[in-house]
């Protein structure tokens, strides 16, 4: 099994974090990983994106041009990384931050209304987590115990209180996200 990965978006909605911990997650599954960000000089506003590779095997490089999975959060990105998908691959996206949705349909497409839910929960900064909750609905690569593994990891100690609540945006997630189109 190998996954290759891009989340893209604006800089702050968490997109590294993702990608920081989904290789986490991946390492604490024994897996090979690579993760690979990157972003424009202004960060917190501009453009974001983070390439992440899951692999059973040895991963050659980290740099992809085509990619089995896409999680896109706006527009700029829908844009750039749509037709990067492979013919028979996975998009899933944020609406709230893309006007013109994905027209593809030769790749499997899903929406996840994360920035409105997180809104629901209280908690804008778990955008992210109900985002990664939904993609590992529709690609279960990883175990969810080894996620929170994972969340351990990639987060400063002072941030484990906050360990449960993501894993509750995760689930949370993994329940709220809809099948636009499956090949």
């Amino acid at each position: 099994m190998t996954e290759e990965l891009i989340i893209a978006g604006f800089g702050g909605q968490g997109v590294l974090s993702m990608g920081k911990i989904l290789a986490y997650s991946g390492i604490m599954e024994d897996k090979e990983v690579t993760w690979f960000p990157s972003y424009g000089p202004e960060m917190r506003g501009g453009t974001a994106n983070v390439t992440v590779i899951i692999s059973d095997t040895r991963i050659s490089s980290p740099i992809v041009k085509h990619f089995d999975t896409a999680i896109i959060l706006n527009q700029q990105s829908m844009d750039k990384f749509e037709k990067a998908v492979k013919p028979g691959g996975t998009l899933l996206y944020d609406p709230n931050g893309v006007i013109h949705p994905p027209t593809r349909t030769d790749i499997n497409i899903y929406k996840v209304e994360a920035t409105r839910t997180a809104v629901e929960m209280g908690n804008p900064k778990v955008f992210n987590m109900i985002v990664f909750g939904s993609y590992l609905s529709v690609r279960p690569i990883l175990t969810l115990d080894n996620v929170e593994k994972g969340l351990e990891k990639s987060l400063p100690e002072r941030y484990h209180k906050t360990i449960p609540l993501n894993l509750e945006a995760i689930k949370k997630g993994q329940e709220i996200v809809e099948t636009v189109l499956e090949v």
